[in-house]
């Protein structure tokens, strides 16, 4: 894999930086993108250093429409040959719909939903030429659970991002390219507190709640093997089977006894 890359948004922290590890590990040599610029830095050093691959870094927003195209161009200056495209970044909006401002929610929709589109499109190319690529979406099990009383557009972008991936299956799929879409459920990570809902996440039962590296190395088995869906650990995968198999409104009663401060009515 010697100009073998993987670009990892949102590779700072969390599940992003667990999947930027375990790819490491595996011998892909690293892009890393996040906004933190010292942060980035630092986790790159540390990346290297433990492991025999090229890390770089690419500080961007992906709030900012122009950052996608940003960092394909920097790909591509450098000769970075991308054939794993993980699509990671997050981003939340606590309180609830009819309090926050317009500007909030398509701050959101962007991040989560428009970047993802970009990215996969201008990296694609190349890939269809290679014949060749892996692209991994972190969605969750949201895309599957009854509406939350907070972060109303998460599950609806999220389901969108679990289509979003079929249609690339779909498409390109036969060409050697192949989209998983990956969908954790409740996650230890420090997204809940700087994204301001730490406190539903403190009350949802402990065995619910799953190590990220555990995470993002199931996502990364799943995405190299070319999988189409993976939700990571047994326990998440009994739920989501659930989930589709109980009549919504008993799951509605269920996912409020377990996690009242996400289902509140």
């Amino acid at each position: 894999m010697k100009n073998s890359y993987a670009l990892v948004t949102g590779a700072s922290s969390g599940i992003g930086l667990e999947i930027s590890k375990c790819l490491a590990k595996k011998g892909y040599n690293l892009v890393l993108t996040a906004r933190s610029k010292d942060r980035l830095s630092q986790v790159s050093k540390n990346i290297q250093s433990e492991n025999n691959v090229k890390v770089d870094f690419i500080s961007c927003d992906l709030n900012d429409k122009h950052s996608p195209f940003k960092i394909f161009d920097y790909c591509s200056s450098k000769n970075y040959d991308v054939s794993v495209l993980v699509n990671n970044a997050g981003f939340a909006n606590p309180d609830k719909f009819h309090e926050t401002s317009m500007e909030d929610e398509e701050k959101f929709i962007r991040v989560l939903g428009i970047s993802v589109i970009s990215l996969t499109k201008v990296f694609i190319k190349k890939m269809l030429q290679k014949k060749h690529g892996r692209i991994m979406i972190i969605s969750s099990v949201a895309a599957f659970a009854p509406p939350s009383s907070i972060q109303s557009l998460y599950g609806p972008i999220k389901t969108f991002m679990n289509r979003f991936s079929e249609g690339l299956n779909l498409s390109y799929n036969r060409k050697g390219i192949t989209s998983t879409a990956v969908c954790p459920g409740y996650t230890v990570t420090n997204f809940h507190k700087a994204s301001g809902v730490q406190n539903e996440m403190d009350r949802v039962p402990t065995f619910m709640k799953k190590d990220a590296k555990r995470i993002a190395e199931e996502a990364v088995e799943a995405t190299l093997k070319g999988k189409s869906l993976c939700v990571p650990t047994k326990t998440w995968k009994i739920i989501v089977f659930l989930i589709r198999l109980l009549p919504s409104f008993v799951f509605s009663l269920l996912s409020r006894a377990l996690a009242p401060g996400r289902y509140k009515k």
